[in-house]
């Protein structure tokens, strides 16, 4: 995947980023740079994509002779971290993103556009739409992931079909609990990873316009499915199933010491599923209502600072090696995440995980981006957290309340 450029160009790169790098330095984080560059562009990253984007980096200074430095930061605080720097025109030159911060990046002036040119249409279509905003792209996608059920084989043989089947299952297992729903919060519930249940309720997120899009204006979620999700949630919270308490981390944990036949989590956690040696297959998530579950597809990319000192570099780096098909099958080989280029894609399906997944998003639709998202996360997840959490002794009426809230801040 080795690129060339011509001498006056990476003169002037080199010559721009000697006289005023961006470090974005977090003394509490981790760096890769190398010692010997005198010219820098900085990208943070979290723990899983470092590994990912290191063969990427280290090509780019070979080629160029501009060192890319991948700082470490907390998945869980990278994106508010660099807003809040970027906010004041310091901060890295670039970030790993989900999609469903662009909106409010952009909105908020703190990313700008790239221009991936006819390269555009090596995409796949979703990944595009999940990063354009008001008809700009704002940031390269380098993959596409959803959620499904992994199931540990020696537990439980067959692949539930609905929620029923999971308890059953865990019934006959023996272990503690028929299955395992986590978060990144130790104190609230996970509304993203909840979704594929509440839209098998027929309760999804926002009303789908003509074109298959969210309008992020109308939410979906409210009336006599959302109420029955709700007290559905209830309802596995006083069997003691659901617990807020579970986090991601605490899930896979639980997972590997075999203490549930099942687990709902994305493949950013296979790699720890393989080393660990247990048997397991990929598998749809299981209907709780009476409709087939569909989890959000989410995308994650490259994001450009607007206050980048070195902007010609980072778009370098971004457009002719993250968005290239090497890249991308190189950042998929390590993340296991399927990659938004299309023949990359394409590729990776040929790899029953990555397929097994796929067949698992079958039907789902990109979470939304709009710069409401925030707030919508926010009350919606503190709205199952008081279910789960038995806070509340009418789910329903709080389900509708939340419902209510959020679609007059909407408008």
């Amino acid at each position: 995947m080795r690129r060339t450029i011509t001498a006056g160009v990476t003169l002037a790169l080199v010559l721009g980023l000697a006289l005023s790098g961006c470090d974005g330095d977090d003394p509490a984080a981790t760096s890769t740079p190398s010692a010997t560059a005198t010219a820098m562009i900085t990208v943070w990253v979290d723990e899983n994509q470092e590994s990912a984007f290191a063969p990427l980096a280290e090509e780019f200074e070979q080629d160029t002779g501009i060192a890319v430095n991948l700082v470490v930061k907390d998945d869980s605080e990278l994106v508010d971290d660099f807003a809040a720097q970027a906010a004041s025109g310091s901060g890295p030159d670039a970030i790993i993103a989900p999609n469903d911060a662009v909106g409010s990046l952009a909105a908020d002036g703190l990313i700008s556009p790239i221009d991936l040119g006819e390269a555009t249409a090596n995409f796949q279509d979703a990944a595009v739409e999940a990063f354009t905003v008001d008809d700009e792209l704002y940031g390269v996608p380098y993959a596409v992931e959803n959620l499904a059920l992994i199931r540990n084989t020696d537990l439980a043989a067959e692949a539930p079909a609905t929620w029923d089947d999971v308890l059953a299952a865990g019934d006959a297992a023996g272990t503690p609990l028929p299955i395992l729903i986590g978060g990144t919060d130790s104190s609230a519930a996970s509304a993203y990873n909840l979704y594929p249940f509440q839209q098998s309720f027929g309760a999804s997120a926002f009303e789908v316009a003509d074109d298959g899009s969210y309008d992020p204006t109308r939410l979906a979620m409210g009336g006599e499915n959302g109420r029955a999700f709700a007290e559905w949630l209830d309802a596995q919270a006083q069997a003691g199933i659901l617990r807020s308490t579970i986090t991601d981390d605490v899930a896979i944990a639980e997972f590997l010491a075999g203490n549930a036949p099942f687990i709902v989590t994305g493949p950013w956690n296979l790699a720890t599923i393989k080393e660990s040696g247990i048997a397991y297959a990929i598998d749809p998530i299981p209907q709780a209502g009476p409709y087939a579950s569909s989890p959000f597809i989410g995308v994650q990319g490259l994001v450009m600072s607007a206050h980048s000192r070195n902007p010609t570099a980072v778009r370098e780096f971004l457009v002719d090696y993250v968005a290239s098909q090497e890249g991308q099958t190189a950042i998929y080989r390590v993340g296991n995440r399927a990659p938004a280029n299309s023949a990359a894609f394409e590729d990776a399906e040929s790899d029953a995980d990555t397929a097994a997944f796929v067949a698992a998003g079958a039907g789902g639709i990109p979470v939304p981006n709009s710069p409401a998202m925030d707030e919508v996360w926010a009350e919606w997840s503190q709205a199952e957290t008081r279910i789960i959490d038995r806070s509340t002794d009418d789910a329903a009426g709080t389900w509708d309340d939340m419902v209510s809230s959020l679609q007059a801040e909407l408008g």
